[in-house]
């Protein structure tokens, strides 16, 4: 069988028309096929076909083991990134903690200084509330003294301090704000200029007039007709007629006072015990 594959072989070589050639090789291989088929026995060939199943379940085999591998690698790839991540997450979370732990330091000291705070403003109250209702009493005490201008006025101020001395949703903060605003207050009406309406009794008769202050040296009244007018003496703790002599000075005051006319030099009386004029 061999000599006959050779001798074509070597006939095929001597050949050159290409297709006859390649027939030839084709009739040679099947010839070798076929010649080789003869020898093989039928028990070898049967032993053939089980190692070819064999060896085509073991591709099967090695198939189903590869797909299983690469699906643990890509589960182990999934491991591997959850776990990168779960490290990177545990470090700021490290990061985050040690700074809670230092806030905590810090709220604790916080703590201690507010309570330290308390203790101190506790005392503080104890000093303070005392020293309010003094400043209360002197306000008071100097409103009486003073020269009466917006008398009502002022005594309700001192009166509502004293009632909110009594409240208890009033801090002694508020307390204190409200005393020094009244003190403020009555030391503006030193420096300023006022024309208000008011009624008086004048000879036994009340009457509506119009008050002239000047800062806290002079407190001028004036009928509504200018027809009366008078200034108080601080020593006779009185009005003195000031029998019609300013008049015109009082009138041109009051339109200043009142801002409806320019400011100028203002010529008005000043008493102390007997009218007397001043600038």
């Amino acid at each position: 069988m061999m000599y006959l594959a050779n001798s074509l072989a070597n006939k095929w070589a001597q050949i050159k028309p290409p297709a006859l050639a390649i027939g030839l090789l084709i009739l040679a291989i099947g010839l070798l096929i076929a010649g080789w088929g003869a020898l093989v026995s039928p028990a070898a060939a049967q032993s053939l076909d089980t190692l070819s199943q064999s060896a085509q379940a073991a591709t099967s085999d090695g198939a189903a083991s590869q797909t299983r591998i690469n699906a643990l690698d890509e589960e182990t790839d999934q491991i591997t990134r959850d776990y990168r991540a779960a490290v990177k997450q545990l470090t700021a979370l490290r990061e985050y903690n040690a700074q809670l732990d230092k806030l905590i330091v810090a709220q604790k000291a916080e703590m201690i200084s507010v309570r330290q705070q308390i203790e101190d403003v506790t005392n503080v109250d104890r000093t303070i509330v005392p020293l309010m209702f003094r400043m209360i009493d002197a306000l008071d005490q100097f409103v009486e003294l003073d020269v009466p201008f917006l008398i009502d006025e002022r005594r309700a101020r001192v009166q509502a301090l004293r009632a909110l001395m009594d409240r208890s949703d009033a801090n002694p903060a508020e307390k204190y704000r409200k005393i020094l605003e009244a003190y403020e207050i009555e030391n503006e009406y030193g420096r300023t200029l006022e024309a208000y309406e008011g009624e008086m009794d004048i000879k036994g008769e009340a009457r509506t007039v119009a008050f002239l202050r000047v800062g806290r040296v002079a407190l001028i009244y004036q009928t509504l007709d200018a027809q009366e007018s008078g200034a108080w003496s601080q020593s006779a703790k009185n009005f003195v007629d000031l029998e019609g002599d300013f008049d015109t000075q009082l009138r041109a005051a009051l339109r200043i006072a009142k801002q409806q006319a320019a400011p100028d030099l203002l010529v008005i009386p000043v008493t102390l015990g007997a009218p007397t004029s001043g600038k």
